[in-house]
């Protein structure tokens, strides 16, 4: 299904996502953080180690901070560049203070990972892996050489050999964890944002239709009484102008351009009646409006319809939601994009269901991607074996994300499947191995009752 064409979404897209306001807030709260650290060790524990070249590293965080809060205007966002740049001056500085108190023996130190975690769901992968990179070389070399803490009495503060190198592993292991999962849940928090963005505007775009042809019916309807007019008027100055044949060809040029405006107001009003009329439609009719734009594609568009066990004679009557029309066309495209030679529609309802299948005679879909098919933005490697019948067709998911995304606003269930031998739901029982799609909706959800269709009576005043 290809995605829309009113614009472009990608879910690979990051660019100043980071606001620095944000960002130098946080930054103040960690470094509030690490000097209460440092404070508690130092007086309550007693802990000694080099205070003037520690105050020096904070000192220098906090000037950053300061050139942040006082030379960017509050609404300034940071490029992926500058985030990754900023992101890099704070694990050097958290580097620093534990390379002067104790390394990766210090508790703290699995700090580090708080930078790259945050990377991971606001930056580019290669930023965050760059960051990765930078940060662990950073943790192995303060891991080999660091300054230990000590005791008031002078006595340093060790733990053994093997506790140092879990500790690091350990660390090291919550970094490439933390930002592989960081990334993923980002990267599909921002995929679903952006699939229900573009089927927010494939439904605006279809209601912005159907409202429009409302606006022509109505347009047509009320401007049929001047026109009228026009004409008679027009008419009774052709006949009243025959001693002046240049004035008399003018009135019948008046009156030839009216009935032309008749004509294309008659056909405008009824194309708008044909997509508007009292919102609702037989199911025939409705299915037929779906896959109207893709029956002259030179592939057989059949419909078949019939009611199910307990399903009344007479086809219900459905409401002509934009959704549904969007979401059914969507799904035809699909079908006649991929079939051979035919498609069918066939539609069958009881006393509470209405189930529709469309199925194809094309190759049916991917059988690794069945288990994903309606989720936004799937990828797939391109198999030689399987024909390429869209040249553009790049596999991203979106067209049936987003018709199983309106149709699932309607009440519908969506089942995806492939055809496996013959049919014999279909004419002659065809073998087919083409794609099959299912929907089922409760009746009540988008039928119209039989009693609403009912015109009120008028009350005749005289």
């Amino acid at each position: 299904m290809q995605t829309p064409t009113f614009g472009e979404i990608s879910q690979d897209y990051r660019g100043e996502w980071v606001r620095l306001r944000t960002m130098t807030y946080l930054r103040m709260v960690a470094l509030a953080g690490q000097g209460a650290a440092l404070l508690v060790a130092h007086f309550y524990f007693g802990l000694r180690f080099q205070v003037p070249l520690v105050w020096l590293v904070m000192g220098a965080a906090a000037l950053s901070i300061l050139a942040s809060l006082l030379l960017f205007p509050q609404s300034k966002r940071l490029s992926d560049s500058e985030a990754m740049l900023t992101f890099l001056f704070d694990i050097a500085v958290l580097i620093c203070l534990l390379y002067l108190t104790g390394g990766v023996t210090n508790p703290f130190s699995l700090l580090v990972m708080a930078p790259v975690a945050v990377s991971a769901m606001a930056l580019k992968p290669r930023s965050t892996l760059l960051l990765a990179v930078v940060a662990v070389a950073l943790l192995t070399l303060i891991s080999v050489t660091y300054q230990p803490l000590r005791f008031a009495d002078g006595t340093a503060l060790t733990v053994p050999p093997i506790f140092a190198f879990g500790f690091w592993a350990a660390i090291v292991t919550g970094i490439a964890f933390q930002a592989f999962y960081a990334h993923r849940v980002a990267s599909e928090a921002s995929t679903m944002a952006n699939a229900l963005l573009a089927a927010q505007m494939a439904l605006s775009r279809e209601q912005k239709l159907t409202d429009l042809g409302g606006v022509v019916a109505a347009t047509a309807h009320e401007l049929g009484t001047p026109l009228a007019t026009i004409k008679l008027v027009s008419s009774e100055l052709a006949d009243e102008l025959r001693d002046n044949p240049d004035l008399r060809e003018d009135a019948r040029l008046l009156v030839e351009q009216a009935d032309r405006c008749r004509d294309i107001l008659r056909s405008m009003g009824r194309a708008g009646k044909e997509d508007t009329h009292l919102r609702r439609a037989p199911l025939e009719t409705l299915l037929m409006e779906a896959a109207e734009p893709h029956r002259d594609r030179g592939k057989q568009v059949h419909f078949l319809l019939a009611p199910g066990p307990g399903g009344t004679e007479g086809q219900p009557v459905i409401l002509r939601r934009p959704e549904i029309i969007h979401g059914l066309r969507n799904l035809i495209q699909n079908a006649v994009d991929f079939a051979a030679t035919q498609v069918w529609v066939q539609a069958e309802w009881t006393e509470t269901k209405l189930i529709v299948h469309i199925i194809d005679d094309g190759p049916g879909f991917p059988p690794t991607l069945l288990g994903y098919l309606g989720e936004p933005f799937i990828r797939r490697r391109r198999d030689p074996d399987r024909p390429r019948h869209r040249p553009d067709y790049e596999g991203m998911g979106l067209g049936l994300f987003i018709a199983k995304t309106l149709l699932e606003r309607t009440g519908a269930r969506l089942d995806f499947a492939n055809c496996e031998g013959s049919v014999p739901e279909l004419p002659g029982a065809p073998v087919l191995n083409g794609a099959h799609i299912r929907l089922d909706w409760p009746l009540g959800r988008i039928a119209v009752d039989a009693r609403e269709m009912l015109a009120p009576n008028l009350t005749i005043t005289s």
